[in-house]
């Protein structure tokens, strides 16, 4: 192994959900705006998108705080209630238990790193058991204090105590691979659940793409 500790980004890399949050989205704009969401609007207003813009973009200007707040919290409700429902789904992506234990046994430190809110890492502790492998008070989440996921992936580094140099980043998103390399790291791993190998590949950093973790 040529890195020295690693760092998982969760969502869309160690759990497939984008069509839970597509879901959740849409039933919050049927209560908002009564009517689902397009795929331009997906694409142009939704994905990587944090919260807050989504909601003040279907709201626009008699969008409130206190709006941002409640309906961003039952978006994520719905989405938590959405990946209980879909039990045939609700597992952590093929061969990344066995990969967290082959990190375990060689002490390769390893966190994860993710832009979700605090309920929805508390809620993927608690159904993945990943207390058995990552320490929850090692899981670097949004709490409001970061910048941006650069800013989160650098701190996921100082936690495991690995220059961001010698960490492998495993990512899915265009967004993820850009904010990784812009850290400071040049070994990423790409999950392709977007089915864009030969775009992913092609990306600075960027050193195998995968499609789940028996191939890592």
């Amino acid at each position: 192994m040529d890195y020295k500790g690693v760092i998982f980004d969760f969502n869309g890399t160690l759990f497939f959900d984008n069509d839970k949050h597509v879901k959740a989205w849409g039933a919050i704009s049927q209560l908002l705006r009564d009517k689902g969401i397009t795929d331009e609007e997906l694409h142009e207003h939704f994905n990587g998108v944090p919260n807050k813009q989504i909601i003040q973009y279907m709201l626009g200007d008699k969008c409130t705080e206190d709006d941002i707040v409640k309906y961003s919290s039952l978006k994520e409700e719905y989405y938590r209630k959405f990946c209980k429902e879909d039990i045939e789904n609700f597992h952590l992506v093929k061969g990344s238990e066995e990969y967290f234990d082959l990190l375990t046994e060689k002490k390769v430190p390893f966190t994860i790193a993710s832009a979700s809110i605090k309920e929805n890492i508390d809620f993927f502790v608690e159904s993945f058991n990943l207390d058995k492998w990552i320490a929850p008070s090692d899981i670097v989440y949004d709490d409001g204090t970061y910048e941006n996921k650069i800013a989160i992936f650098k701190k996921a580094a100082d936690v495991i105590k690995t220059d961001i140099k010698d960490c492998l980043i495993i990512e899915d998103s265009l967004s993820g691979i850009q904010n990784a390399y812009n850290s400071g790291c040049n070994m990423i791993i790409v999950i392709d659940s977007a089915n864009k190998k030969d775009e992913y590949e092609k990306l600075p950093g960027v050193i195998k793409v995968i499609d789940d973790f028996t191939q890592i």
